[in-house]
């Protein structure tokens, strides 16, 4: 713990003792408790690039699991905050042999199953199955890479889709905006 009340992973001591115990399988993705909020910059072959707004929230509940939920939006040049963009929402469950398991729902209509591994505050993940609703885009693979820069949050994105190969989709950075328990 710093002199400022700060662990390691930027959480304050005040936000542990509050809410419910974490979970002894989430110390791996404690870092990650929170939320966070920041712009990114999203382009594919199919899309023109542009810049996004994000906020993202982790959270627990004294169970096994972390639940997630990511909102994002366009940005304008000037920073002005336009319409609606992606929406996801789910569940990261580490296990006990160091694999970590990660379930999210969009809601374009896509459902995909990750599995990855911790290793110190960097997260890499890759799909192990996609499914999809008859309207949604033909997504087929993901990959995911999360991790502390200091204490903002960075992630990279990458995206098999519409006949298109695993190549960069988006990427961002985050700023821890509060914590949660």
């Amino acid at each position: 713990m710093s002199s400022d009340g700060m662990s390691s992973d930027g959480m304050s001591s005040e936000a542990e003792a509050s809410g419910p115990e974490l979970h002894p399988l989430l110390a791996p993705l404690r870092f990650l408790i929170g939320r966070w909020e920041g712009a990114g910059v999203v382009g594919y072959p199919t899309i023109e690039s542009s810049q996004f707004g994000q906020e993202l929230e982790f959270s627990h509940n004294g169970k096994p699991y972390l639940y997630y939920v990511s909102r994002s939006w366009a940005l304008a040049e000037d920073g002005t905050i336009g319409r609606p963009l992606a929406m996801e929402t789910g569940f990261w469950r580490p296990q006990e042999d160091g694999v970590l398991e990660v379930i999210l729902a969009h809601a374009s209509g896509i459902t995909e199953i990750y599995l990855g591994q911790v290793t110190g505050t960097r997260i890499e993940m890759a799909t192990d199955a996609v499914v999809r609703t008859a309207s949604a885009q033909d997504v087929t693979a993901g990959k995911r890479l999360y991790g502390l820069i200091g204490l903002d949050l960075g992630y990279a994105y990458d995206m098999a889709a519409v006949g298109q190969p695993l190549q960069s989709h988006l990427s961002a950075q985050l700023k821890r905006v509060s914590p949660m328990n």
